[in-house]
């Protein structure tokens, strides 16, 4: 206590300070819970009960909290294992931050985080665990699953990875999450000059394609790539032009009603992990329960995988209304829907569309309603259509438990509880999770 009997004034923490912390909870988004004389710090490279030295990485006086990064590990957790990848850490690569992590503990910390982000903001006690979904043909060790890897690349044409919140370019050698097809890529070893961005793909039907993102109107040069690599040009606001090859793949997944193959535009949206199309599919078909002759929504819908497996439930008797706002998932998905005459396909934003459709007269109702938004979640103004639309059954895809747990809170509000959830580990060595829910109205 100072002479005027107020209390010291904290020196405040500068971006390079270094401080020693015990570490406290998860929290949303790969870091970890600590505070140095009253002030939190967000960990990163930590776990829940070590003591580390932390690096501050972020923050002034006027930030509600600072990030740091866990540099030294004074004591360790029993659950930290060696990263296996060498440019995984603090100041490295950005992509991955649980490696440091063991595979079951890493599910034990979503599982904490799911439970406390639907506590929090959906108001909701809920028992979940998040579930392993090995790598078809492989062990589930966490490496090896992602099909699409997108690289940055530097002002000498090097592809790598970028650091954690910032635009410098890490170099690799290898990604040890990325498939076998996509390492064949052999990205980071070539240059790329007139580039900004190379996504590498890979299908597991084996197809494989490498999408230049252009930088201004400069003209690419393709590096020499694997025979068959398909190769494609993006630029903002303009359709993927082809250099060689196809501007799409096939995607097999094994639906409910059985398998069936989607066309990807190689630059569009698709699931990374090769076993959760199937995964997500069978969830919502578990979950929604829905019953032939039924009126189905799919909002959100991409390039028509859940479409797919809701237009098989509801048959012919019945309908589904398919929204989505890109314009190159609206042309896939009529192509992978065109045998499903009772599936309608309106492209546009969610809000508007429903707003519209409601307006106009033609869809009033609903018995099921799936959506899968991004990941700033539905909103207010999408989840007051869809409750307007009385569903027997809503089931929510959500790869963000925060926004899982404010449209929760939102539904909640509305008359519908959360009755269901799974969780599945889509992601491993990273912090993100994939989440489906069903909410039913309150009886």
């Amino acid at each position: 206590m100072s002479r005027s009997g107020q209390e010291p004034q904290q020196a405040p923490l500068e971006v390079g300070d270094e401080v020693v912390v015990e570490v406290g909870p998860i929290a949303h988004g790969g870091h970890c819970v600590a505070r140095h004389e009253g002030r939190v710090l967000f960990v990163r490279h930590a776990l829940p009960g070590e003591r580390v030295l932390a690096k501050v990485t972020g923050g002034s006086a006027k930030n509600r909290f600072w990030r740091a990064d866990a540099v030294e590990v004074l004591e360790a957790s029993p659950d930290r294992v060696e990263p296996p990848c060498p440019w995984s850490g603090p100041g490295a690569c950005g992509g991955c931050d649980l490696q440091h992590v063991a595979v079951p503990a890493q599910r034990a910390l979503k599982t904490t985080v799911v439970r406390e982000q639907l506590s929090r903001l959906g108001g909701v006690e809920v028992e979940v665990e998040v579930e392993a979904v090995p790598v078809p043909g492989r062990d589930d060790d966490g490496l090896g699953w992602r099909t699409r890897v997108q690289y940055a690349v530097d002002a000498s044409a090097r592809a790598g990875l970028r650091a954690h919140r910032s635009h410098r370019v890490v170099g690799i050698d290898r990604c040890l999450i990325a498939t076998a097809g996509v390492q064949g890529l052999d990205v980071p070893a070539r240059r790329w000059p007139g580039v900004e961005g190379v996504q590498a793909v890979a299908s597991p039907s084996g197809e494989r394609a490498v999408v230049l993102v252009a930088a201004g109107r400069r003209e690419p040069r393709p590096a020499e790539l694997p025979d068959g690599t398909s190769v494609v040009v993006a630029r903002e606001g303009e359709r993927p032009a082809r250099v060689r090859g196809r501007t799409w793949l096939s995607e097999p997944v094994d639906l409910p009603a059985g398998p069936k193959s989607f066309r990807v535009n190689a630059s569009g949206f698709w699931q990374v992990h090769p076993g959760a199309a199937s995964t997500l599919a069978a969830a919502v078909w578990e979950l929604a329960g829905v019953r032939v002759g039924e009126r189905a929504l799919d909002l959100y819908s991409g390039v028509g995988l859940f479409t797919a497996v809701l237009a098989e439930a509801v048959g012919p008797q019945g309908s589904v209304v398919s929204v989505e706002s890109d314009q190159q998932a609206v042309r896939d998905a009529r192509r992978n829907l065109h045998a499903h005459p009772h599936v309608r396909i309106e492209p546009g934003r969610t809000e508007d569309v429903l707003a519209a459709l409601h307006r106009s007269g033609e869809v009033d109702a609903a018995d099921v309603v799936v959506l899968d938004p991004p990941r700033i979640g539905a909103g207010k103004a999408v989840v007051e259509q869809l409750v307007a639309l009385r569903p027997r059954v809503i089931v929510y895809v959500a790869c963000d438990p925060s926004a899982l747990g404010r449209d929760t809170g939102l539904l909640a509000g509305l008359g519908y509880r959360l009755d269901a959830l799974r969780a599945n580990d889509l992601f491993p060595m990273t912090h993100h999770v994939e989440c489906v829910a069903r909410f039913v109205p309150e009886r």
